[in-house]
């Protein structure tokens, strides 16, 4: 994949297959039986369908940075990293009945649901035809099956547990899924989801993203042992780890996940470890320098989910060209996506007394 050296991470510039990560990535896909299995069925076409996904979550976060760079907005919440976190679940649902309740470094899930990039960014310029119609920067739409995120962090699980309770209601096999982030997890709101949806065994998949920090706060400061891969056990639920920089891992782990929960035996945890290769947002990325030591940063450099992903391709037999037309055709979406969204803030921004309207009571 292409580099930005104006907007990527240091470590990706001149990215560069390194042979152990590389053979990490495939030893992780067969390390488990049932995952391995699930991996050996996936055709071409959904093999490719991951790549696209993550290739458009990197190009929109990388759109995102181009924006802050030039004034067009102050700050953004990029995944630069940790695509393969959000990928490869989202894919593993049926897209068709499930529903996603993603936090805002999740935009990748949004996109993967149907919500087209130009409202994604739309989002981000407050524009009248945006999802929220100018009112959040959080994005979502219900017509896509994408929950909106709140600002509160945290607060999104009891939600999430709320859709996966109407589900049973309505006999459906549906299956909610959201992502709690490991600052998150000391929210007293996500254990109380937690401990709910466990006793009421809810159809609902909940993904710790443990990317290591929260703000500037390391996870081995806050959180003994430093992981969550046995986190589940405290609620009595089923659950796993999974590779976060693996979208193939991501995948399988998140497949068996949903099948369990439609056999009414959810719900289930998640773990994923990851890396954020910046700060919490583009504001703070010399914070995140600061805090996290150099050499971390160069080792998760190395498993850059998208280069590994590629390589991976490449060995299973997908032409480097055919990665490139796809590369190339999803520059073009985001491309063609932020200059609609431009075109937006030009002509279609709110009108003050359109605050009054959407609202509980007005």
């Amino acid at each position: 994949m292409k580099r930005f050296p104006a907007y990527d991470p240091p470590e990706y510039i001149d990215w560069t297959p390194d042979p152990k990560a590389v053979a990490h990535f495939r030893e992780t896909i067969v390390r488990s039986e049932d995952r391995a299995n699930i991996v050996a069925g996936l055709d071409s076409t959904i093999k490719l369908d991951l790549y696209r996904g993550l290739v458009r979550a990197r190009l929109h976060d990388v759109m995102l940075k181009r924006w802050v760079k030039q004034g067009v907005i102050s700050k953004a919440w990029l995944a630069t990293g940790e695509e393969a976190t959000t990928i490869g679940p989202v894919h593993a649902l049926d897209r068709s009945k499930d529903y996603v309740a993603p936090m805002i470094r999740n935009a990748g899930a949004c996109c993967e649901m149907g919500l087209p990039v130009a409202d994604m960014l739309r989002g981000y310029l407050g524009t009248d035809d945006a999802p929220a119609k100018g009112r959040d920067g959080h994005v979502g739409s219900f017509a896509h099956r994408v929950l909106e995120p709140i600002s509160n962090i945290g607060n999104i699980p009891p939600v999430t547990n709320g859709l996966a309770l109407a589900f049973r209601f309505a006999g459906s096999d549906a299956v909610a899924m959201t992502w709690v982030g490991d600052g998150s997890m000391k929210n007293g709101a996500s254990h109380e989801a937690f401990n709910f949806a466990a006793t009421q065994k809810l159809p609902v998949i909940f993904i710790i993203q443990n990317n290591q920090v929260a703000l500037g706060t390391r996870t081995e400061v806050s959180h003994l042992p430093g992981n969550f891969d046995d986190y589940h056990s405290a609620y009595g639920v089923s659950g796993w780890s999974f590779d976060g920089n693996n979208v193939l891992d991501a995948y399988a782990a998140a497949k068996l996940a949903a099948q369990q929960c439609r056999e009414g035996n959810g719900p289930v945890m998640l773990s994923a470890t990851t890396f954020r290769m910046g700060g919490h947002a583009t504001h703070d990325e010399q914070e995140a320098r600061q805090v996290i030591p150099p050499e971390v940063f160069s080792e998760w450099g190395k498993r850059d989910p998208i280069g590994l992903y590629e390589e991976w391709l490449v060995e299973e037999g997908i032409e480097r060209g055919e990665l490139e037309r796809i590369e190339t055709d999803v520059s073009l979406e985001i491309d063609e996506a932020a200059a609609a969204a431009l075109e937006s803030k030009k002509t279609n921004m709110p009108l003050p007394d359109s605050a009054l309207k959407g609202v509980y009571a007005d």
